[in-house]
C-alpha cells in the first residue's frame, strides 16, 4: 500500500499544476516533493505524472489519484471524529458540477452544509462523470445514469431547456414565427464546443439548419448574451421564469422542449461527509426539478423554484 503522505503529494502535485506549487500548499520543499514522486513512482513501478506544465497524470497515476482522494477524506474525518489538534479544519470535498445546475439549485444545497470546504470543477452534464474517472472528485452531478465502476448513482430530476431569445431578436430573425427556415439563418448561441443541447433541438426541429454560432463560455453571459439579443439559445425553466415575466425573453416554441435528467454520481465509500453532501443535494433537487419519469409539458409556463442567472458549463 503507497504511504499516504507519497499519495497526498500527487493530489497537490495535479491539482497545483507543479511541484513548486504542490510544495507550497504541503509546507515542504520541491525537492521532497520529487522524492515522494519518485518514490511512489518506484512503488508501483509505473510513471504517475508527466513533467510537463502542467504536470498531468498519467492512466496509472489517475488510478492512485481516486484512492488519495478517498484516503484524504477519510483521514479527515477520522481526524474530526477523534478531536484531534485540527479537527476545526473543514473536510475537503472535490465536487463536478454542470454549471446550469450550479447557477440555479446546487449552492443552496452547499450553503446548509458546515464544516466541509468545497472544490467546485465545472463541466458538462454528459462529461462530469470524466472526473470520476480521473480521481478528479470524490462526486458528480451528471446526464450518464450509468455508474462509471467503483461508484454509484442515484436519480435527482430533469432541468427542462426551452429555446429562448430577446424580444427584439425574435421581431428581427422571425416576425412571422419561429420556423425552420428562420432557425437556419438566425445567430445561435453555444456555451462550448460540448454543448449539445442546440443542436439537438435542431435535429428534430430543423435539420438542415446550419446557423451562425456565437460561443459564450460562462453561465450569467450567456444568459446576458440572450437577453441582450445577440442569439437565440436553449435556456432551463429554472433561469427564464422571471426573464419571460419581466419581458426580457420570450420563449420561440411553445411545442419542443429538452429535458435533462440529472444523476448523483458517487465513489462507494463509506464517508459521513460525503453522504451529508448526498442528502443536501438530494433534498434541493427534489425541491426544485421535475421528478425524474413525469414527461415535460410543452404548454407549462416556464420556470421552476428559485430563478437565478447562469448558464451550463456542460451537453
Amino acid at each position: 500500500m503507497a504511504d499516504i503522505e507519497h499519495l497526498r503529494t500527487l493530489a497537490a502535485v495535479v491539482d497545483g499544476g507543479t511541484f513548486e506549487a504542490a510544495a507550497a500548499s504541503l509546507h515542504i520543499t520541491p525537492s521532497a516533493v520529487s522524492q515522494r514522486i519518485k518514490a511512489l513512482e518506484e512503488r508501483s513501478g509505473r510513471v504517475l505524472v508527466r513533467r510537463t506544465r502542467p504536470v498531468e497524470a498519467t492512466e496509472p497515476g489517475h488510478a492512485l489519484l481516486r484512492l488519495a482522494r478517498q484516503l484524504v477524506l477519510l483521514e479527515a474525518e477520522a481526524e474530526r471524529a477523534l478531536a484531534a489538534e485540527d479537527a476545526a479544519r473543514a473536510t475537503a470535498v472535490p465536487l463536478v458540477v454542470n454549471a446550469d445546475s450550479l447557477a440555479t439549485w446546487v449552492l443552496p444545497a452547499l450553503a446548509r452544509l458546515d464544516g466541509i470546504a468545497f472544490e467546485v470543477v465545472l463541466d458538462d452534464q454528459e462529461h462530469t462523470l470524466d472526473r470520476l474517472r480521473d480521481g478528479t472528485a470524490l462526486a458528480a452531478i451528471g446526464s450518464d445514469p450509468e455508474p462509471v465502476q467503483g461508484c454509484f448513482a442515484r436519480p435527482l430530476g430533469s432541468m427542462v431547456y426551452r429555446a429562448a431569445a430577446s424580444p427584439r431578436f425574435a421581431a428581427r430573425w422571425c416576425p412571422d414565427g419561429w420556423m425552420p427556415q428562420a432557425a437556419a439563418a438566425a445567430p445561435m448561441l453555444v456555451f462550448d464546443r460540448k454543448d449539445a443541447l442546440q443542436h439537438r433541438y435542431l435535429r428534430a426541429f430543423a435539420p438542415d439548419a446550419r446557423p451562425p454560432q456565437h460561443f459564450i463560455p460562462a453561465s450569467t453571459q450567456f444568459v446576458e448574451a440572450a437577453v441582450l439579443g445577440l442569439g437565440w439559445g436553449m435556456l432551463p425553466d429554472l433561469q427564464v421564469e422571471e426573464l419571460v415575466r419581466d419581458g426580457a425573453l420570450v420563449v420561440l416554441d411553445a411545442e419542443r422542449v429538452e429535458e435533462v435528467p440529472l444523476f448523483w454520481h458517487q465513489w462507494s465509500l463509506r464517508s459521513a461527509t460525503v453522504d451529508a453532501v448526498a442528502a443536501a443535494i438530494a433534498e434541493e433537487a427534489g425541491r426544485v426539478l421535475r421528478p425524474v419519469g413525469v414527461p415535460a409539458t410543452a404548454s407549462r409556463a416556464p420556470g421552476r423554484g428559485r430563478p437565478r442567472s447562469g448558464r451550463r458549463s456542460p451537453a
